[in-house]
């Protein structure tokens, strides 16, 4: 398949220079579902981008008859975030601007002044495909109305811009993938809603995080929350509806390096998952260990996140994926001082059992700055006093 090609210009610099982004959209033979990716939101994550290219490749060497429906891909989505630096590290989490996460300034729907549960009402004689169409048509008519904000006299912030584009090319999508990774060192996991987790095995990812409670600010969120709140609606009024509509943020290894295993899986996954929602035809997928699949969710609430007690210098930490038990060291910190004592060693443990699954990348820290991050499962008791 050859795709077409297109570039959206997002910001014009005082220099005269241009920020644009582009997609590259793969359309198959017959009419069906449409999936939409993107990476590198935040400057550092830039696992994402390596992934979609082998996506892209993947994609071109296919006829379009091995394809129902539309992928659509967007890699750096933020070049803006993408090309800060500060000195030799790349960070791009915050707009400098206003210093708004690059992932909590987008646009939710069941945050305007419609109304959710009025509307559902009007539907209880309707099957899902009419309801899903008359639901969709209300989120972009509402959704145009931010293009007359944006070309106004007096303007928007870039954020609204930014988002407005970034928006534009999934709201009408069935799948949205979001490809992160840690800003620090992590290990390969998904954020899944509830009611959705039955799809997160195709990624084949062993850990999840579950979201059962979120604002809509996040990219998968302002994409599925409206539709999680119509289902929610429908199923009080005793007309229970599942939309197959999903939204995912993969989490794929660490900040600012282009780990191998990481974008193997991130491939692997997503193509499984396509595969599995019968939007792609590819020998030898879904893959046979799918059926077997288990992913071990944790809810947001779970991660627990280790701040230095005071400054010092990080040491004896453990490693990515070691399961701890409550009350075993986490890492040592290794105290100087300016009292004419000699510096000393602070041990740091476990409050609660879990798997670490997050660390700083500084090992140098002053105090309440981060260190690890540990994913507690629910049934670990507290440490022992």
């Amino acid at each position: 398949m050859i795709p077409e090609i297109s570039s959206l210009e997002i910001a014009h610099l005082a220099s005269g220079d241009t920020l644009s982004i582009q997609v590259y959209k793969f359309r198959g033979k017959n009419p069906g579902q449409k999936a939409y990716l993107q990476a590198n939101l935040h400057g550092a994550e830039i696992v994402g981008n390596a992934v979609i290219y082998q996506l892209i490749e993947l994609l071109s060497e296919l006829d379009e008859t091995q394809l129902d429906g539309e992928i659509w891909l967007v890699p750096a989505c933020n070049p803006f975030g993408t090309n800060q630096r500060s000195h030799h590290f790349s960070s791009g989490r915050y707009n400098p601007y206003d210093g708004q996460d690059w992932n909590r300034i987008f646009w939710d729907y069941e945050k305007t002044e419609e109304d959710i549960a009025a509307f559902a009402k009007t539907q209880l004689d309707l099957e899902p495909d009419e309801i899903r169409k008359n639901f969709l048509d209300r989120i972009l008519q509402k959704f145009q109305t931010l293009r007359q904000e944006i070309e106004s006299p007096s303007g928007v912030p870039y954020s609204d811009r930014y988002r407005y584009v970034l928006q534009s090319l999934c709201l009408d999508a069935d799948y949205v993938i979001d490809i992160h990774s840690s800003t620090n060192r992590s290990f390969d996991y998904l954020y899944c809603f509830q009611t959705r987790e039955e799809s997160a095995k195709y990624f084949l990812l062993n850990y999840g995080i579950l979201l059962n409670e979120y604002d809509g600010d996040a990219f998968d969120e302002a994409f599925l929350k409206p539709w999680l709140a119509l289902e929610l609606e429908l199923t009080k009024l005793e007309k229970p509806t599942f939309f197959d509509l999903e939204s995912w943020t993969l989490e794929l290894g660490s900040g600012m390096e282009m780990n191998a295993d990481s974008v193997y899986r991130g491939v692997r996954g997503i193509k499984n998952y396509l595969v599995g929602k019968e939007m792609l035809k590819i020998s030898g997928f879904p893959l046979v260990q799918t059926a077997s699949q288990k992913v071990e969710f944790f809810r947001k609430s779970h991660i627990k996140k280790y701040y230095a007690p005071r400054g010092g210098l990080v040491r004896s930490r453990v490693l990515l994926g070691t399961i701890v038990k409550p009350g075993k060291l986490l890492y040592q910190l290794l105290v100087l001082n300016k009292t004419g004592e000699p510096p000393e060693i602070l041990d740091v443990c476990a409050e609660r059992g879990g798997i670490v699954f997050d660390l700083s990348t500084n090992q140098a820290v002053n105090q309440g700055e981060y260190v690890l991050g540990l994913l507690e499962r629910a049934e670990s008791g507290a440490a022992n006093p």
